[in-house]
């Protein structure tokens, strides 16, 4: 198998799931950590000043 169209196939493992803090689909299952708020990894919310995005906690009624 080439590393073309045939390959992507193959790709079908989630890696990310919605954040429970957040609500934004960033959260890593095998790491235990969501790459946007920073859940699981720190009580603070993960935010720089070159790269932030306002959090979004969108409830389903």
């Amino acid at each position: 198998m080439g590393k073309g169209t045939p390959s992507f196939g193959k790709k079908n493992k989630k890696t990310h799931i919605r954040c429970r803090r957040c609500g934004r689909r960033s959260y890593h299952v095998r790491k235990k950590k969501c790459a946007a708020c920073g859940f699981g990894q720190t009580s603070r919310i993960r935010k720089f000043s070159w790269a932030w995005k306002d959090v979004t906690r969108t409830r389903l009624a």
